[in-house]
This record gives C-alpha cells, structure tokens and sequence, in this order.
C-alpha cells in the first residue's frame, strides 16, 4: 500500500486522515513498537554484560550501551530530514534495515570477541531506535487535536509486549551457542527488525508537500517558547534517569552476585512497566494536563531511587526498576504530549527531531556516567546522583502554568 498523496497543509489546519487509515496506522506502529522495542530491550539487557566481558577496561563496560543511545541521538536529526522529504514510511524502512543489519553485526562481534566491532552494531541499533521513537508522534499525524494524547500513548502501549518478548528472546536463546553467548539472541534479534518492517510498508500517512517541507516559524522562535523548554527538560530528565539507572541496574546485580535470570527478570517487569500505563495515559492527560501526569512521573522515579537505597536484594533490584518504568511512561508521555502543542503541522517533524535530540544527547551522557560511577563507588552513589536531575525537572515545571 502506498502512502497517501495531500495537497499543502495550512498552518493552523491540520489535515484529518480517514478513521479507517487513522485505526490501521495505529494498528501498525504499535505493533512495530513492540518488535522494535523487543529489539531495544535485548541491547540494554546485554550490552553492559557483553561490554564487561570484551572491554579493555571496566571503565568502558556500559560503553556499548552509550554508544546505542549516541546512535539515536546522532541519527534524529537524519531520520527527521528523510521524513520531512521523502516521507516518514521511508524513514521507517531505512530504521528497520538498520536494525536488521545490528543484530547481524552484533552476532558477529560475539563470535569473533571483539569489542568494537560489538560498539558499531550497537549505534546501528540506535540508529533503528531513532526511527522507533517517531512512531509515537507518527500516530498523531492525520487525527484531530483532541485525540492526539490518545493515538500517542497507544502507540506506545506496544511496548508491553516487549516487556514480555524481549527478555524472553534473551532468556531462551542466549546459551543456544554455548561457547558464544548471546550470538543466537542477535540473530533473531535481526529477524524481528525485518519482520517489523513488513508491518510498516503498510502504513499510510501523507507525503510531504513543498509547504510542509520549508514553512513554518523560524526555529529560533519555536524554541524559545517556555512551554517548549519545559517539555524538553522534563523529557531529557525522564528519559535520561531512566537510562541512567536502567543501564547500571543489570550490572549491578551482576556484580552482587545475583543470577543473571533475576537481571532478565527484573527488566522485563520494568519494560512492562514503561509501557503499561499507555493504554490509559492519554486520558489522564486529557483529564488533568500534561504538566502534572509529568509531575507524578518524576515523583515516581525518585521513590525508584529510594527503593533502591534501602537494600541490595532482589525485591529491592526488582521494586526500583518497575517504578523506574512507571515513572518514565508518565514523565515521558507528559513531556511529548507538551511538544504537540508547540508546533504547526508544518513544523512537526523540525520541532520532534529538536526535541528528541535534545532527550538523547542527554540521555547518552547519563548511561555513560553510569557505568564509570557504578565501577568507582558503587551503586548507592549512582542512585544519589539520580537526584541532581530529577530536581531539575520538577524546576521545569515550573515554566509551565495550567
């Protein structure tokens, strides 16, 4: 199927998609996002473990991991221009191929131990996560204002299979090859990311016009907005706390001495608790505005800190990181529901692709600090340091009256 054609766009007039095509691109991406973000949860669950393993120094053990979010960072602004030209399908396609070709490489650093060659397969998967992360906003092109939050948030609900799937696709498949652990996981890591791409060739969303590619405000004016700023800072907070102590925690429990199956575990329910709470998000945003659902969200990620702080057991390991989840779906969906306010259709995928830089230039610094703070003072001190952003956050807050 292909992409349906549109006369410009005006600037306040966004065009409405058919009800039939609005269902079946939701249908598609959220779909997509769960293989997709079966696809994330394998890079997270192995990559500080596979790093520690083929590092030349423990310093650089999280390295992989940083090395993926610097791939999404890196690549949004390439994805956003290949959407904003030639359309988003094809930006799709171009991330699905990039992770088909991630778990290839990855498979083949695994066999031949190679810590860099492993580093490059993971920016490539970064790269296909760039892509991922305009699905949520791809939903909400084409239905109206009112609905938008909604079509977001289920969009990313899909990430509740990949809570289920991810870690079971690690669990069953990474001692399939015993003397090249994870080698099989990367290969039918590869095989989901062609699967999903068959999903998204039958996505229908317009084709960019010459007024979507070059109207719009100035970016200069766009970004100075407050509302702008604090939707920026309260993702970039979210998302990189979130990170932050997601990429530590595995390896943490490594060094604890605790099974890897409990690490699995406890990342699976964290997934499933990143994306769980869309099915309903959208409506709490809906109901009491976007600045306090990311409200709640940043409160829930400092209880996670907390939780942890109180003891390195399992149970603890396991609360910490589902309330993570928690807290990250609110803060994030929050956030990216304020970014929809900020720009004209015109101006949607500059404005995203600003936004979801910003986020993940952040978030990459956060996930390599990790691991330098994790191996020189333990993991109490990363949960201590939580703090310093999540103040900033809530400060963010502050810029936006509703």
């Amino acid at each position: 199927m292909s992409q349906t054609p549109t006369a410009a766009i005006a600037p306040t007039a966004p065009l409405l998609l058919p009800e039939s095509v609005q269902r079946g691109n939701i249908w598609r991406l959220t779909v997509a996002q769960a293989l997709a973000g079966a696809n994330s949860v394998v890079a997270y669950a192995t990559g500080a473990i596979i790093g520690h393993g083929l590092a030349p120094s423990p310093w650089l053990a999280t390295l992989p991991v940083s090395i993926f979010v610097i791939g999404m960072a890196a690549c949004i602004f390439p994805v956003g221009a290949v959407a904003r030209r030639h359309g988003r399908r094809t930006a799709f396609l171009a991330g699905t191929a990039a992770g088909t070709l991630a778990g290839l490489v990855a498979m083949l650093a695994v066999f031949t131990n190679h810590f860099w060659l492993f580093c490059l397969a993971m920016f490539l998967g970064g790269a296909y996560a760039a892509v991922v992360l305009s699905f949520r906003f791809a939903a909400a092109d084409g239905v109206a204002p009112e609905r938008r939050p909604r079509a977001l948030s289920l969009v990313m609900g899909g990430g509740v299979a990949a809570g289920m799937v991810g870690p079971q696709l690690v669990n069953s498949t990474m001692d399939l090859w015993p003397l090249h652990t994870f080698a099989a996981t990367f290969l039918c890591q590869a095989g989901v990311a062609a699967v999903s791409a068959l999903l998204l060739l039958g996505v229908q969303l317009p084709l960019p016009t010459q007024h979507t590619i070059a109207g719009g405000r100035p970016v200069r004016d766009i970004i100075a907005q407050p509302k702008f700023v604090s939707a920026v800072v309260i993702g970039a907070v979210s998302y990189l706390l979130m990170n932050f102590l997601m990429t530590a925690a595995p390896l943490a429990m490594h060094l604890c001495g605790l099974p890897r199956s409990a690490s699995n575990t406890g990342l699976q329910w964290h997934v499933i608790a990143m994306y769980a709470p869309s099915f309903f998000t959208g409506r709490l945003i809906a109901r009491y505005g976007a600045p306090r659902v990311a409200m709640a969200g940043l409160a829930l990620i400092g209880l996670s800190s907390m939780v942890a702080l109180h003891d390195m057991e399992v149970a603890h390991f396991w609360g910490a990181l589902v309330l993570l989840g928690l807290g990250w779906n609110l803060g994030f969906l929050g956030a990216s529901a304020l970014v929809l306010e900020c720009h004209t259709p015109e101006e949607a995928t500059r404005v995203q692709s600003i936004n979801d830089f910003t986020v993940f230039g952040v978030m990459a610094i956060g996930s390599l600090s990790s691991g330098g703070l994790l191996a020189a003072y333990g993991w109490n001190t990363v949960l201590w340091v939580s703090f310093v952003p999540l103040l900033l956050g809530l400060a963010a807050l502050r810029l936006v009256r509703k």
